[in-house]
Order: C-alpha cells, then sequence, then structure tokens
C-alpha cells in the first residue's frame, strides 16, 4: 500500500496525528493557491481550516482518480472562489487594459532598481498579485507548484484550453509590463 493510501486509511480510522501530517505535507499548497486570490490575513486562515475541514470531511470518498495534491489543491481552489463570490463587493478585480498603469512611475522614479535581481522579483510579485485571480492562480499552480495544464484544469473545472489561454495571457501581460518599463528606462 502506498503511502498516501496508508495515510488517508489512518485519517479515516480516526488516527488526529496521520491528519496532522497530512496537514502540515499540504498547508503551503492550499495557501498559495488562496493566497492568489485572499488578500486579507484572518479571511485567509479562516479559509485555509475550512479548506482542511472539507478535506477531512471528504477524506473517506478520496477515489484515487487524481493526484491527492491536485484533488486538495480543487478544494482549496473552489472554496477561494466561494469566498470571492460571497464578498464580491468587498473586492475589486482590475481588467487586463486596466493593469500596471500606477507602478511605472515608481520604477521611473529610480529605474536602476530595476535591474537589482531582488527588486525586480518583487516587482513582478507586485504585478502578479494585480492580476485577475483567475490568471494569479493559473500562475501559481503553474510555475510555483508545478501542476499540468491537465491536473489545473482539474483544480479548477476549466478545460485544458482555456488554461493553457489564461497562462499565455497572464505571461503576456507580465512581459507587455516588463517591456514598457525597460524602454521608460532607455528612454530616461
Amino acid at each position: 500500500m502506498d503511502l498516501e493510501k496508508l495515510l488517508i486509511k489512518q485519517i479515516s480510522d480516526g488516527n488526529t496525528h496521520a491528519f496532522r501530517l497530512l496537514i502540515k505535507q499540504y498547508e503551503k499548497l492550499v495557501v498559495h493557491i488562496a493566497g492568489r486570490m485572499i488578500h486579507n490575513k484572518e479571511d485567509l486562515e479562516d479559509l485555509c481550516q475550512d479548506v482542511f475541514m472539507k478535506v477531512y470531511e471528504k477524506l473517506p470518498g478520496f477515489r484515487f482518480d487524481s493526484k491527492l495534491s491536485t484533488w486538495i489543491a480543487a478544494i482549496s481552489y473552489r472554496t477561494a472562489i466561494n469566498h470571492l463570490r460571497k464578498h464580491k463587493n468587498q473586492t475589486s478585480e482590475l481588467n487586463d487594459s486596466s493593469l500596471f498603469t500606477d507602478d511605472a512611475l515608481i520604477i521611473q522614479e529610480n529605474p536602476e532598481d530595476l535591474m537589482n535581481k531582488e527588486t525586480l522579483k518583487k516587482y513582478i510579485h507586485k504585478m502578479i498579485e494585480k492580476l485577475s485571480p483567475v490568471y494569479r492562480t493559473v500562475l501559481t499552480l503553474y510555475h510555483l507548484e508545478e501542476f499540468n495544464y491537465k491536473e489545473i484544469g482539474e483544480i479548477t473545472g476549466l478545460p485544458e484550453g482555456t488554461v493553457k489561454n489564461y497562462l499565455f495571457r497572464a505571461r503576456k501581460l507580465l512581459k507587455e509590463k516588463l517591456k514598457f518599463i525597460l524602454k521608460e528606462r532607455e528612454l530616461a
């Protein structure tokens, strides 16, 4: 019996230590996915607890049709999406055309900072945070969590072609912004 099956069996048999191990193993994944959509720290903590409560409740029905990480990521994604829907009036989602318009001034003031690797990394993360939740999530799942297109589709419920399209659009937006900033630097 492989480790995941053994762990699930132990959790189903009431072993709380085994469940704590599962939480420890997957908490970063849940925080990465939910954190790309939920920015309020208290809401994020509550949401992560909700995710693991759902995992605990549904775990005996897990059929191993996908990897356990994919299944948990899907629960995390759906829980975060439902949270966003409930709190729709509290969130402001930017569309593609309004993306990045206010941050060019920050870099223009000191464009050589962009060449600093750490500053560039922070800037890219800031730009990713301005993407729509679905773009942020797809980028995170693909580049940070290293899920493939099919797994991202299982997690988000999106067709594989849509996942590829969203990933392409998100990368393109980031690339255009970086090109814009670098051109501004050359003109300065």
